[in-house]
């Protein structure tokens, strides 16, 4: 591709407004610009810009930039993420029976019968040597064990969620322009 222009002069020429309009000042600052650099068998006049030539067709460059340049473009995904559903979990709790079996120990008192020989300390016994009938009763005694139950708070169980990061493979097709040049272009059409 040839170009007309030096990089340099492209570079430092007047600066266009964003909106792509140009104001008649800027168009003449423009002209100035391009004219100075320009031999005098280039025309710049913005009226023969787009008229057609004879014999020919429409003029579609602009009398500066006699370039002929196309815009490429290409499709390109826009890939975001959104939150939806993906089940639910319930917490429910239920009653459950289980034999629990706990050895306890216990306590009992037990008689047995004992016999001592009487000697000079015991001197309440050796009164009343008369033979009689007597009884004594003593209670005996022994723990049982008494079960009630009772609710305790064992454990606190609450449902917390957190967030598994994995990837997901994302596969589509997208378009893209090419631009490539045809160098077998028909000359014929100018000399009729």
């Amino acid at each position: 591709m040839v170009v007309a222009y030096e990089k340099s002069l492209v570079k430092d020429a007047p600066r266009a407004e964003a909106d792509g309009h140009l104001s008649p000042e800027d168009e003449a600052a423009l002209y100035a610009h391009y004219s100075q650099s320009l031999s005098g068998d280039v025309d710049v006049a913005p009226s023969d810009a787009g008229r057609s030539q004879p014999g020919g067709d429409a003029d579609t460059t602009t009398g500066i930039d006699s370039d002929v340049a196309m815009t490429r473009s290409e499709e390109e995904l826009d890939v975001n993420t959104r939150t939806q559903e993906a089940g639910r979990v319930r917490l429910r709790k239920w009653v459950e029976t289980e034999d629990v079996t706990i050895r306890v120990p216990v306590r009992r008192e037990k008689a047995r019968l004992v016999t001592e020989p009487i000697t000079d300390a015991d001197d309440d016994a050796i009164v009343g040597g008369d033979l009689t009938s007597d009884e004594h009763e003593v209670v005996l005694r022994e723990e049982v064990v008494d079960v009630e139950k009772r609710v305790v708070p064992k454990e606190r169980v609450r449902l917390e969620t957190e967030v598994e990061t994995g990837e997901v493979v994302v596969d589509d097709e997208v378009r893209k322009e090419r631009v490539e040049m045809d160098q077998d272009v028909d000359t014929q059409r100018d000399s009729s």
